[in-house]
């Protein structure tokens, strides 16, 4: 009996202690008004883990890019390599080259932390790609998410100019080759081109001003915009609530899934270590940007076969498609090939990107709000020309590495080329007009087993002799999914009674 008095008096000053703590916290921070916010409610589908893989990759990008700015010197002062990587010993290369290799092999666990940061980059953009393409084919991006999608496009845009600074930093072959095809673009700009070279570089490339640049862009400006625009995404998912796909109890007015506390922040949570130590093993065993095997860059020198990271690959390819066109006006010469390609087909790329969700509403009409996610196949239309835009951004990738794939088949990279170009005037309108009678025909078929109901592939002859296939009606799930996707009920048959007895 008195251990029993003890432990609930012990269990009473815990309370009374807890309630103390709760009552101070709450006097200075809004911790009961936040109670109902950590019951929200989050959707859950296996689509939707795409924008969580690309936030888990960025914060392994900013824990392991700490850790590399400990030992990289954004220097391109001129040093001679005295480390440990026998075959450049003697060579002379820039500081950053040389603290890339000591990275590398002279500090603990160096290279697997340069190559979680390499593979954790692509899988980043990867993921921003992936995910901005599953927002535009759920309609995801409509009233009143059209803010969200603005910023999630620019969030790509700046994670392609942080990919390729940090790219750039190592100031090895490869990187210095994707730099030369940089400063051309800025040269191609017209009247303003030299101007623009020369404030990047610091004065005639190369200059020594780049790669501190480059760094100052890469750890400070890019980083904590990427940061605060995702900090303005994250609030705006969590205020606006989650698109869900239709479903029995989901609505236009409702959010259906986990509470936020406990079971969303334990499986994201499992996400984030299973994307970490996804990144760890593939640094582990799958080599990344060996520098070591480029050599230090040097300005008359180009590596045959070099190929950039895939995320700026449909530039390399459009800069190969095009032919050599020029014009001379006032004596300034416009670099038709290298201005369209890298300079005009990006800014068209991104405005068509930031104007589609106004440009969409402004053809339909559609001014409602929408939670609920489209099928693609509901909107043959906007289907179609996503995919066209894949198909021609599939062209272009490839063309990028025409010369390794002409050496691979021993083909004609001549012939290869205009190959590319014709696919890529053919291949979009071909796959927009494919891909919307895809889309139509599923939707009759969704149609007729609403109305008809689910095949059962058992055949039957009929009383006048012929045959005819036996249909089950569609369980009441997915009628309702059906119902909610805009189907007409009104055409629904009812079951016979064979069909009810079976």
């Amino acid at each position: 009996m008195l251990w029993r008095r003890r432990r609930a008096r012990a269990g009473a000053r815990a309370r009374h202690a807890a309630e103390r703590t709760v009552d101070y916290v709450d006097g200075r921070l809004p911790l009961s008004e936040g109670g109902g916010l950590l019951r929200k409610a989050f959707p859950d589908h296996w689509s939707f883990l795409l924008g969580e893989i690309a936030l888990y990759s960025f914060v392994v990008l900013l824990l392991s890019g700490v850790w590399l700015t400990l030992f990289f010197h954004p220097s391109m002062t001129e040093v001679v390599y005295q480390g440990s990587y026998t075959p450049l010993a003697g060579v002379r290369m820039s500081a950053a080259y040389e603290s890339t290799l000591d990275i590398s092999f002279d500090v603990r666990g160096g290279l697997l932390i340069r190559q979680m940061h390499h593979w954790a980059a692509l899988v980043f953009l990867a993921a921003i790609g992936v995910h901005l393409l599953r927002i535009f084919f759920t309609g995801a991006f409509r009233r009143p998410r059209e803010a969200n999608w603005l910023i999630g496009v620019t969030l790509f845009l700046l994670a392609l100019a942080e990919g390729f600074a940090g790219y750039s930093l190592p100031d090895d072959l490869l990187s210095g080759t994707g730099l030369r095809i940089a400063q051309g673009i800025m040269l191609s700009i017209p009247v303003a081109g030299t101007y623009v070279s020369f404030f990047a570089f610091g004065g005639e490339y190369p200059g020594e001003e780049i790669i501190p640049r480059l760094y100052a862009l890469h750890i400070l400006l890019l980083p904590g915009l990427l940061l605060a625009l995702i900090t303005v995404h994250l609030i705006l998912v969590f205020y606006l609530k989650h698109t869900q796909w239709a479903g029995r109890g989901r609505t236009e007015r409702n959010a259906v899934g986990k509470p936020m506390v406990p079971q969303f922040t334990a499986s994201s949570g499992g996400l984030f270590f299973m994307v970490s130590g996804v990144l760890t093993l593939l640094s582990g065993v799958a080599q990344i940007n060996p520098i070591w095997a480029y050599g230090p860059y040097r300005s008359d020198v180009v590596s045959t076969g070099s190929q950039p990271d895939w995320y700026v690959g449909f530039l390399e390819g459009s800069l190969r498609l095009v032919p050599p066109w020029e014009t001379t006006v006032a004596g300034h010469t416009l670099m038709w090939n290298v201005l369209l390609p890298a300079v005009v087909l990006p800014g068209v790329l991104f405005a068509v990107l930031y104007a589609y969700p106004f440009a969409e509403r402004w053809v339909t009409g559609d001014r409602e709000e929408h939670h609920l996610c489209d099928r693609p196949r509901d909107h043959p239309v906007r289907t179609g020309l996503g995919v066209a835009a894949v198909s021609c951004y599939g062209v272009l990738l490839a063309a990028g590495g025409n010369d390794v794939i002409a050496d691979t088949f021993s083909i004609s990279v001549n012939a290869l080329t205009w190959v590319f170009r014709i696919s890529f005037l053919v291949l979009p309108p071909l796959a927009f007009m494919v891909t919307r009678r895809v889309c139509r025909a599923m939707r009759e078929v969704d149609q007729e087993r609403l109305t008809e109901g689910e095949e059962t592939g058992e055949v039957r002859q009929t009383i006048e002799g012929g045959y005819e296939e036996s249909h089950e009606p569609l369980d009441e799930e997915r009628r309702y999914v059906l119902r909610g996707y805009g189907f007409r009920v009104e055409e629904e048959r009812e079951p016979s009674a064979e069909e009810l007895e079976r």
